[in-house]
């Protein structure tokens, strides 16, 4: 999930050690939840190598990954077990996670360890945040946002992670030619993020027919969402291409 803070030439983190209130705004509610034993343990075994640190500012990619292969960022994995699923299904991408949920990143780099994935790194960290310190305008291939918390009270429509603002940032962080997809199981949501879309320049529409494109191979489709298909539930793709 991410969230929306006031960018500073310090990082909130330094403000807030030198004793500075600083505004936040944030699109997620951090769920700290308990960690387990294997996701302490992984935390602390395999965050050397798979973990990336807001503090550390600016990702220079070819770097980090040794290659100069296309960056997939994903917003909220949740606890990465479909994130570890594509990044062992394409090799040839490297992946980026961002998640706040602590027993969710000990969980995903653990199963990346098990799957033997190497092409993943992961914050965790706010979005946001990430995305305005630590990633190169124009580095990314594709931004995905699978599931975000739909806030499905309308008095709650504002703390969506999707507004025009957003969408903005994302789109200075694509490539150009590279994708926007996001999914949801709320039509509502899948409605506004339509009309976000639309409303932003610089952005194409990928659908061909209508406003929604097929669930693409590369998305695994969860337990939940297998689930909820059973059930007579929908699930809306939306993949909207940068232009310029």
């Amino acid at each position: 999930m991410v969230e929306k803070t006031e960018n500073t030439h310090k990082s909130i983190e330094e403000a807030e050690k030198e004793g500075k209130y600083i505004r936040k705004v944030r699109s997620f509610v951090k769920r700290e939840g308990r960690l387990t034993k294997g996701q302490a343990n992984a935390l602390e075994q395999f965050w050397p190598t798979m973990g990336l640190n807001h503090l550390d500012g600016m990702i220079d990619f070819a770097h980090l990954f040794n290659n100069s292969n296309p960056i997939i960022l994903e917003i909220g994995f949740g606890m990465g077990k479909s994130l570890v699923e594509m990044a062992k299904n394409a090799p040839e991408l490297n992946f980026v996670g961002v998640e706040v949920h602590r027993p969710g990143v000990g969980a995903c780099i653990s199963l990346a360890d098990e799957e033997g994935v190497h092409n993943l790194k992961v914050f965790e960290h706010d979005a946001i945040e990430v995305l305005a310190d630590c990633i190169p305008n124009g580095s990314l291939t594709t931004v995905q946002l699978f599931f975000p918390d739909p806030w499905h009270k309308k008095k709650h429509h504002k703390r969506r992670i999707v507004s025009l603002e957003f969408v903005e940032t994302i789109r200075q962080k694509l490539k150009v030619g590279g994708v926007f997809h996001m999914a949801t199981d709320w039509e509502n949501y899948a409605e506004c993020m339509i009309e976000d879309m639309n409303s932003a320049p610089g952005y194409k529409n990928l659908a061909t027919d209508g406003d929604f494109v097929p669930r693409p191979d590369s998305r695994p489709l969860t337990k939940f969402e297998n689930r909820g298909h059973n059930l007579g539930h929908g699930v809306w793709d939306i993949q909207f291409k940068r232009q310029d």
